[in-house]
């Protein structure tokens, strides 16, 4: 389950212990979060895990059993990811271990990333599991990632450990597991507060064609 914590001004959601795959109830209490942490004044944002997994992407069992609600759920997904990806305050992804599919693509869209270094795999296993990128999410990593780093990453499924990615501008840092956080912060605290109205339409211009593709799937 996730939870919401703060060091001094800086807000630490954990998304939990398990492998924080995107059911329903997890992109709600997500959301939640969310609100409270623009709600309550926070300076900056970063996202970690308590477990082995950062996340496991789009909840597949959910998925198998209803698949009548596909379009609603992909929806739903690519929601949180615009979102994160304007989201009117700094952030940083702490990644514990695993991020793969729409987990990496959740990291993706923060604004910077710090990994494990000596566990854990960044991924996108798309072109082995056979599901094809939506456009909102192809838009979505193709506009962080170079060209060379996204034909690496999206048409490989390869599963790059922490200075792989690092060497491929996946992640900005990679640090042991007990200064993982504390590296994330340090990414966020010297860039002070900034106002959250104009943050935001920064964001929104800058990534304005992945925003687009991600909330017209």
């Amino acid at each position: 389950m996730p939870t919401l914590t703060y060091h001094d001004k800086i807000a630490v959601l954990d998304l939990g212990g398990d492998e924080n795959r995107f059911s329903p109830e997890f992109l709600d209490q997500i959301g939640q979060h969310l609100d409270a942490v623009v709600a309550e004044g926070a300076q900056a944002l970063v996202t970690t895990a308590s477990g082995k997994f950062y996340s496991n992407g789009l909840d597949l069992d959910w998925l198998s059993v209803n698949g009548e609600r596909a379009e609603w759920y992909v929806a739903q997904v690519q929601s949180l990811l615009a979102r994160m990806l304007t989201f009117p305050l700094p952030t940083a992804a702490a990644l514990p271990g695993h991020a793969f599919g729409a987990g990496a693509m959740l990291a993706l869209a923060h604004d910077f990333r710090a990994m494990r270094a000596d566990r854990g795999y960044f991924c996108f296993p798309e072109a082995d599991i056979r599901i094809p990128f939506t456009r909102g999410m192809a838009a979505l990593i193709q506009s962080k990632l170079t060209p060379k780093s996204a034909v690496a990453s999206m048409t490989t499924g390869r599963r790059f450990g922490g200075p792989d990615a690092l060497a491929c501008d996946l992640i900005d840092a990679t640090a042991d597991l007990d200064a993982l956080t504390a590296t994330a912060i340090g990414m966020l605290a010297p860039l002070g507060a900034k106002d959250q109205a104009t943050l935001g339409a920064i964001k929104a211009t800058m990534f304005a064609d992945a925003v687009a593709a991600l909330r017209n799937p």
